[in-house]
């Protein structure tokens, strides 16, 4: 079967090669991948070649599909089964995160298809969900509703990150006003929580190059507001819109820029809540002592629980979470580099591909 895999331990170049079909253990399950989606973190090895034909892994970590094969001490699962994964492959299981069942910020976790994994992702036909995570996290795999489709479920994984940072991890209330950094699927999800949880005002910040198909989609999912932080003054904007520094509580970081942060420092309520989704890889060049002097909390914020998930997947399935706007490129795994290449000129919002190889 074709897959596109990574080469290279630290920044290397994509490459659509021949890979055996994974084998199936007595504790394991092989899924046949029928939507996986390109996630930023896929973006950052694009366009980056480094000459190095160390294999590194099978990409893909947001998939979804169906089960084809169970290994025979496999109880709760059964093929044709529609499951989607949150993309867990290995956890320690006895750290304080693993305690508390927050797997995804245990520090040995591996991550199916992202870096340096053995059993790779779902860029390609079947994909192995190993038996090892399920023994410890049985919620490392969910079953996807009659009514949800594989291009929605398989994008989860930004949906819950939207999720968690908002409902679970900041303090936000109805009536106040939301800020939202950075136009791609975590802001967007996030723009569809902050309207959920009954904000006001929700303000996206993006640049020049979003307002052609991104500030659009932002407006139709609940935005009441886009800011081009490119031509305007982001803060003086939001204290505008929203009469003032008071009513802003919460400020939703997607970026990863370093400006955005300090706007985001500069423009929040005393006692307000920053949580900082988006990673950037700059030091900063800014005092940070409004912070202290303001009582405001910085939250960093990675992945999600199961908590996460089950609320989330439920808000999909009743139609209060929206995918399809968002999807603007389906494509077969073949045209793999189209859909990359949208994604770089921000001409898509998420790329969906799927399996077009005949393997037989």
């Amino acid at each position: 079967m074709k897959a596109l895999a990574r080469y290279g331990k630290s920044f290397g170049g994509y490459r659509l090669i021949d890979v055996p079909e994974p084998t199936c253990g007595p504790e394991d399950i092989i899924i046949e991948v029928k939507a996986a989606a390109i996630c930023g973190a896929d973006m950052k090895h694009f366009r980056v070649e480094n000459g190095s034909d160390e294999f590194n892994s099978i990409r893909g970590h947001e998939f979804a599909g169906e089960i084809v094969k169970v290994g025979e001490q496999v109880k709760h699962w059964k093929v044709g089964q529609r499951i989607v994964s949150d993309n867990s492959g290995h956890v320690c299981g006895v750290c304080p995160s693993c305690d508390s069942a927050d797997f995804l910020t245990c520090r040995s976790k591996v991550n199916l298809g992202l870096d340096n994994n053995r059993w790779g992702g779902g860029f390609t036909k079947y994909c192995k969900i190993p038996g090892e995570i399920l023994r410890i996290h049985p919620h490392a795999i969910w079953e996807i509703p009659e009514n949800v489709k594989y291009e929605e479920a398989c994008v989860m994984d930004p949906i819950c990150n939207a999720y968690k940072s908002i409902v679970q991890q900041s303090h936000f209330m109805p009536g106040q006003d939301c800020v939202v950094f950075g136009t791609g699927p975590l802001g967007l999800f996030s723009v569809q929580i902050a309207r959920l949880m009954g904000a006001v005002n929700i303000i996206m910040v993006g640049l020049e190059e979003d307002v052609k198909v991104r500030f659009g989609v932002a407006k139709e999912l609940g935005a009441t507001h886009c800011i081009n932080a490119s031509k305007e003054d982001v803060v003086a904007r939001c204290h505008e819109i929203s009469g003032g520094r008071d009513n802003i509580s919460l400020v939703v970081e997607c970026s990863g820029a370093n400006i955005a942060l300090k706007q985001a420092i500069e423009m929040v309520r005393s006692n307000g809540e920053i949580v900082r989704v988006g990673m950037g890889f700059k030091p900063l060049d800014f005092s940070i002592n409004a912070i202290t002097e303001w009582n405001i909390s910085i939250i960093g914020h990675m992945a999600y629980d199961a908590t996460s998930w089950r609320n989330a997947m439920r808000l999909l399935a009743d139609g209060k979470i929206k995918v399809q706007p968002m999807i603007t490129h389906r494509l077969g795994l073949s045209e793999w580099e189209k859909g990359f290449e949208a994604m770089a000129d921000k001409e898509a919002i998420k790329v969906i591909m799927h399996y077009d190889f005949d393997d037989k």
